[in-house]
């Protein structure tokens, strides 16, 4: 099954150092061919305010069973790579619409578009 935009897989998500990478949670933001767009959520979520280049996935959202996840996530849209379809373990799921909206919100404003 090839990933497709919105969709939250588990991927070989690489470390920016690129020494190694880990398996972690990421949304599909676009595919080129075989080659995917992605962001990467994590689950260290900081206390207090988050920063614009991160959207929260809080798992009290009413959708948010649509994702996978396990626990409230956030999406470093800063931590961005374009992977590879080999490297996409498993589909987890959906990310919400108004979450996607939140995302290419701070995507135009992290990325100074």
């Amino acid at each position: 099954m090839m990933p497709k935009p919105e969709e939250l897989w588990l991927v070989n998500f690489p470390l920016t150092d690129q020494t190694s990478a880990k398996v972690r949670p990421a949304l599909v933001i676009a595919s080129h061919g075989s080659d995917l767009i992605i962001l990467g959520i994590f689950s260290k979520v900081p206390i207090g305010s988050l920063p614009d280049s991160s959207v929260l996935i809080n798992s009290e959202h009413p959708n948010f069973l649509e994702t996978g996840l396990k626990k409230t996530s956030i999406v470093k849209v800063n931590k961005i790579a374009t992977l590879h379809e080999s490297v996409f373990q498993r589909r987890l799921g959906i990310i919400p619409s108004d979450l996607l909206t939140a995302v290419k919100v701070s995507l135009v404003k992290t990325l100074n578009l």
